[in-house]
């Protein structure tokens, strides 16, 4: 049976707008169970990707706790912050974020430039996340010479590359057609499924929502955790 793999608690999150705290989020209460593949979704506006961004370490709440294991990442420094991102959190992005002169092999590469291992290891470990994406034939190809979807198959093997626990994907089929975007939405499931990655998924996209296990849906700040909200 699957446990919880983050647990969130009352958190609140506000940004200023001169003078005036506007609320994004409000006491916001749910877990996330180790393997699953969560969507979240709602208006614009609704909080979305600001939840993403806490439960990614990317940005901190001003109160309550988001637990990832046994860690409150809540309570951790900036730098503190960014080592557990490092080894915990991959990321999947609408627009992929490629550096353009770099090969897909040297894009994957990226975030084990600072994890210590040798030239060998970190092509050795890029070479298997573009496998697992379908791509070790596209390895040498710069970004400008690989269709959108092939981009965000690159963008997938290098939030992959350094075992993360969680991948965390803000609109990953927003920028890409139907067919494309399917075969992005069938990778996901795989990796969900086979490597047993947990995935926490915004988007807009009734049919990239229905790909996950679990829909929850944010409205002006606050989550419906009823069994019917993604319906």
């Amino acid at each position: 049976m699957h446990q919880p793999l983050i647990r969130i608690e009352h958190l609140s999150k506000s940004y200023w707008r001169g003078p005036q705290a506007v609320p994004v989020l409000e006491d916001i209460n749910f877990e996330i169970l180790d393997g699953e593949f969560l969507a979240l979704v709602g208006p614009s506006g609704s909080g979305k990707s600001t939840l993403l961004n806490l439960i990614a370490g990317i940005d901190v709440p001003d109160s309550g706790r988001i637990i990832v294991g046994e860690t409150d990442i809540a309570t951790l420094s900036e730098s503190e912050l960014a080592g557990w991102r490092s080894s915990h959190v991959g990321f999947i992005f609408q627009f992929y974020n490629l550096i353009p002169v770099l090969t897909a092999l040297e894009n994957v590469e990226l975030p084990l430039t600072l994890a210590g291992l040798s030239r060998s290891k970190r092509r050795e470990h890029a070479e298997r996340a573009l496998a697992a994406v379908n791509l070790a034939d596209r390895m040498d190809h710069r970004p400008s010479q690989l269709s959108g979807g092939q981009q965000q198959r690159v963008a997938i093997a290098r939030a992959i590359v350094a075992d993360p626990d969680i991948l965390v994907a803000d609109e990953p089929t927003g920028d890409l057609d139907r067919a494309s975007a399917e075969d992005i939405l069938h990778l996901m499931n795989r990796l969900n499924s086979e490597l047993c990655k947990t995935i926490v998924m915004v988007t807009h996209d009734q049919r990239a929502a229905e790909a996950a296990h679990l829909i929850r849906r944010l409205d002006k700040g606050t989550l419906d955790v009823s069994p019917e909200a993604g319906l």
